[in-house]
């Protein structure tokens, strides 16, 4: 879509001409833009021709309604256009917002079904993850739904897209045999953001201004943690904070942070190959396959 009918679609659905454009940082799969209107207001526009933008309107929508987390209220969502309105940050994610985040991430993972899920794992709709898609079939098992629908399908796109090397297929599906060693058989289905990680945390004036870039659906709480530490995002502050409203149980810093890491390391090794090869490896290597 050419900027000017950006700037019309814009015009059309807030009521007010469009002052200025201007491209927005991040966003991998995605161009993002910044519009200012001519009545001050400030919206985030992503345009893109590779992941279904419908989809991604569909998840905040969903997050606004179910989660106590603030996220961008959606104006507009097309397969090939997000229309947002602008969240103010100022990306100073110190000690005041990892415990405001605990506490507000803490309450999310309360939230165990909605009128369709009802107590299962999955979603009633499937979704995206760094614009690849995320299946979501419903399952009343966690320990089936991550193997199937998260660590094998991941693995097998990745090495269709010829990113992962087909001879280590055989180890991960190894180690998918292996997780009802691994973990825990009786699991509470909790709603995950799904793609916590630093550059999907807004904060603002030591709070948490909102969560973008959502991936959702409803699984451990426990994958939703390991992923906050794949890159040192989430600090000692903050698993203080949320383990005295949901305690953790024993063994997730020792050993279930890096298998549930696998599945975000696969997703990396999808859009990135390169060095998540390795880390996927390391993983492997570390449960001893």
């Amino acid at each position: 879509m050419r900027p000017d009918q950006v700037a019309q679609t814009i015009a059309d659905i807030s009521g007010s001409d469009v002052a200025t454009l201007r491209p927005l940082s991040g966003g991998c799969v995605a161009d993002v833009m910044q519009a200012v209107l001519r009545d001050g207001r400030r919206l985030v526009v992503k345009q893109s021709g590779k992941a279904d933008l419908a989809i991604e309107g569909r998840m905040l929508t969903y997050l606004s309604e179910y989660s106590p987390i603030p996220c961008p209220a959606v104006l507009h969502a097309e397969p090939e256009l997000l229309v947002m309105v602008f969240i103010e940050n100022d990306g100073h994610m110190n000690g005041e917002v990892q415990r405001d985040l605990a506490v507000l991430l803490a309450r999310q993972h309360q939230v165990t079904q909605d009128q369709v899920t009802q107590d299962q794992f999955g979603l009633a709709f499937d979704t995206l993850i760094g614009g690849l898609h995320q299946p979501n079939n419903r399952e009343d098992d966690w320990i089936r739904f991550f193997r199937d629908h998260r660590l094998l399908y991941m693995a097998e796109l990745a090495v269709r897209r010829q990113k992962l090397p087909v001879h280590m297929m055989p180890r991960i599906e190894n180690l998918a045999a292996k997780l009802d060693d691994l973990l825990p058989s009786e699991t509470t289905p909790s709603l995950l953001h799904g793609d916590m990680w630093g550059g999907n945390i807004l904060c603002r004036k030591g709070r948490i201004a909102g969560l973008v870039d959502p991936a959702i659906y409803y699984g451990d709480r426990e994958i939703e943690l390991a992923f906050g530490t794949l890159f040192g995002d989430l600090t000692s502050t903050f698993f203080d904070a949320y383990s005295e409203i949901s305690p953790i149980l024993p063994g997730f810093f020792q050993e279930r942070r890096d298998l549930y890491n696998l599945y975000p390391v696969l997703v990396h090794v999808c859009l990135f190959g390169g060095s998540y090869v390795g880390s996927a490896d390391r993983i492997l290597t570390r449960f001893g396959v």
